[in-house]
């Protein structure tokens, strides 16, 4: 069965742990706090309400900073822990972990020095908790958190929102529904004026969790008492008052014994003729017992919750973790073996994004399907075979002397002339495909997760990778260059052997009265019947002159050119993706291992430098990891009652 002891114990290792790494509790933090979920006895009271008195008088000792104004400017977490009969006592400071006081007078300074190292010599006040451990024979266990007393007047060296500043630090510790609160009134003054009341109050308005504490009962006027007050009928909580007689500012002086002034206190409720009946049920050590056995039944409660806190939030910052990607080892080969992940990472979803897994691989079928033969359609053919510009050529061709049969020349350099009107879609083709292939890279590299945590690796990639994209564009124009070379270096033949035919299966032309064809509608092709050189030898009456002949020429040239935007609308794709798709996909990355290979650990490193932000981040995140997995590790190592 889970004792006492191992309950609260455990609950002060976890509180240790917290505060070793940087958990204060709050709402700011991007993961559940785990102080947050521990159950805590706040000590919350106005300035001179006897707050320090109080947790003396439980711990037994004279150890807190005592003076003028506001003298606890820090969280003090004060945990108690029952060592046997006879042993020294002793207390440790989470921040001196292997350091124990057995002078208290240095628990003290070591309290105030603390303090000042945060806050500096000022009275300005500090979040970040004091981790105190008090080893004694004569405590019960406990935690307790001692706040800054609540005041309402700043003095000299303080902010003006001094007030609300204190009362914001101890709402966010008394807000919690796991903070049991001891709030501490003096009997002096009455109850309905009370600091901690009015804020426990506010806080806990059913009292569920709230434990009243009256001090200086022995300072009250003659003739009156507190009754009222500590039977509950002044302000009743769901918990009994408990009344204090701590020790008067003359015993502070003298030094007084602890251990003598909690005999003095024993004796003055059973000697008081207003306490007596109550005397069992007051003073500073039945407030422990009673605190402590409280405490104990709270954290039996909370075990369930925190194991579940704790087993989730573990699940959550190795997911987060893995998110990040772990740390970088040193040494070149771990550097080397890193980068190549990376490499292969973005790799893969450029092959997605190319092989239609991820969007934008389809816009390179746009530009075949679109775009190229839009460009194809608007080039000026009709400009280049007009009339007007046949006639010029074919009479230019012949030079000197009119050709004999038909214009070859003539023909081969209207060819020569359309066909050099497709290289500008063919490169335009390559561009637009490169264009796409770039924004897959930009695209690739912000997707990629692993890449996000090192820029400079992250730039690098891109860069190579857009690199080979230009060689690859290079090596695609040459090649569609050629393409369209090709159709003006060999004509086909064929094309024209065939014109012939097609006449005769058209039917013979009809002759005028001077030897000249009557033009008929063209062809849906857009070839003149007839005007092959095989026809103009079979055909001696056409005027080589004419206005038919010439329009007969550019027909058939723009035919020829029909087929050869065919040839071209369908060889130039198949080009673009052997030499810049293909090779993007297989090999975009290949120049680069080749250069990364060769580098130093030191290069190598420089390409590994992380992103600062995240760096903090998965560093904030092993942190806590280790907090949980630590908090686990205390839950599992207690047997608990079933």
């Amino acid at each position: 069965m889970a004792t006492m002891e191992s309950l609260i114990g455990l609950v002060n290792r976890i509180q240790r742990a917290c505060t070793d790494l940087g958990d204060y509790g709050g709402d700011d933090q991007a993961f559940s706090s785990l102080w947050d979920a521990l159950p805590s006895v706040a000590v919350v009271g106005g300035q001179s309400s006897g707050k320090s008195s109080v947790l003396e008088s439980i711990v037994g000792r004279d150890f807190l900073p005592r003076g003028s104004g506001i003298v606890t400017r820090r969280p003090l977490v004060l945990q108690l822990q029952q060592t046997q009969q006879g042993e020294v006592e002793y207390a440790e400071f989470g921040h001196l972990p292997r350091r124990r006081f057995t002078d208290f007078s240095l628990v003290r300074k070591e309290i105030q020095d603390e303090t000042d190292r945060i806050t500096g010599k000022t009275r300005q006040i500090s979040t970040v908790p004091i981790h105190l451990s008090i080893y004694s024979p004569n405590v019960v266990n406990l935690t307790l958190i001692d706040l800054p007393g609540l005041t309402k007047v700043a003095v000299e060296g303080q902010p003006e929102s001094i007030a609300q500043d204190i009362e914001v630090m101890v709402r966010s510790y008394v807000d919690k529904p796991n903070c049991v609160i001891l709030a501490i009134s003096p009997a002096n003054q009455d109850i309905a004026t009370s600091d901690a009341i009015k804020l426990a109050k506010d806080v806990d308005p059913s009292g569920d969790r709230t434990f009243g504490v009256l001090t200086k009962l022995d300072l009250m006027d003659k003739g009156t008492n507190a009754l009222d007050v500590l039977e509950g009928r002044s302000y009743r909580l769901q918990h009994p008052w408990v009344g204090i007689v701590n020790r008067s500012q003359a015993d502070i002086n003298k030094n007084t014994d602890m251990m003598a002034a909690r005999q003095n206190e024993r004796e003055y409720f059973a000697t008081s003729p207003d306490y007596a009946h109550l005397a069992s049920k007051m003073g500073s050590e039945y407030l422990a017992k009673l605190l402590s056995m409280h405490l104990e039944t709270v954290i039996r409660a909370r075990i369930p919750s925190i194991t579940s806190l704790i087993n989730k939030s573990i699940d959550e910052l190795e997911s987060e973790l893995d998110h990040l990607g772990r740390p970088i080892a040193v040494d070149a080969g771990a550097q080397l073996y890193t980068i190549l992940e990376m490499c292969r990472a973005f790799d893969r979803i450029f092959k997605e994004h190319l092989d239609g897994g991820r969007a934008g691989g389809d816009r390179i079928y746009g530009v075949f399907d679109n775009q190229l033969p839009a460009a194809l359609r608007k080039l000026p053919l009709d400009r280049h075979l007009s009339l007007q510009n046949v006639r010029k050529i074919v009479s230019e061709s012949d030079g000197y002397q009119p050709h004999l049969i038909a214009p070859e020349q003539g023909y081969r350099r209207l060819i020569e002339g359309s066909v050099a009107y497709f290289k500008g879609p063919a490169e335009a083709t390559v561009d637009a495909v490169h264009f796409v292939l770039k924004e897959l890279v930009r695209m690739s590299v912000g997707e990629c997760q692993e890449l996000k945590r090192f820029p400079s690796l992250q730039s690098t990639i891109a860069g190579a990778a857009n690199e080979a994209l230009e060689r690859f564009r290079g090596e695609s124009k040459k090649t569609v260059s050629r393409l369209v070379d090709m159709e003006s270096s060999y004509l086909t033949v064929e094309f024209f052997r065939k014109l012939p035919q097609e006449v005769e299966r058209a039917g013979n032309p009809r002759v005028g009265p001077r030897g000249q064809d009557v033009e008929k509608a063209d062809n849906p092709r857009g070839n003149i019947r007839g005007n092959s050189r095989e026809h103009a030898a079979a055909d001696p009456t056409v005027d080589r002159y004419s206005e038919g002949h010439f329009r007969r020429i550019g027909s058939n040239v723009s035919s020829y050119i029909n087929m050869v935007s065919d040839n071209l609308k369908n060889a130039v794709p198949k080009a673009v993706v052997h030499c810049q798709v293909k090779e993007a996909k297989q090999n975009l990355l290949n120049y680069f291992y080749t250069q990364i290979g060769q580098k130093e650990g030191k290069q190598l490193g420089e390409l590994l430098d992380e992103d600062p932000t995240l760096m903090e981040k998965r560093q904030e995140y092993a942190k806590r990891l280790q907090l949980f997995k630590k908090a686990r590790d205390e839950v599992d190592s207690v047997s608990w009652a079933r």
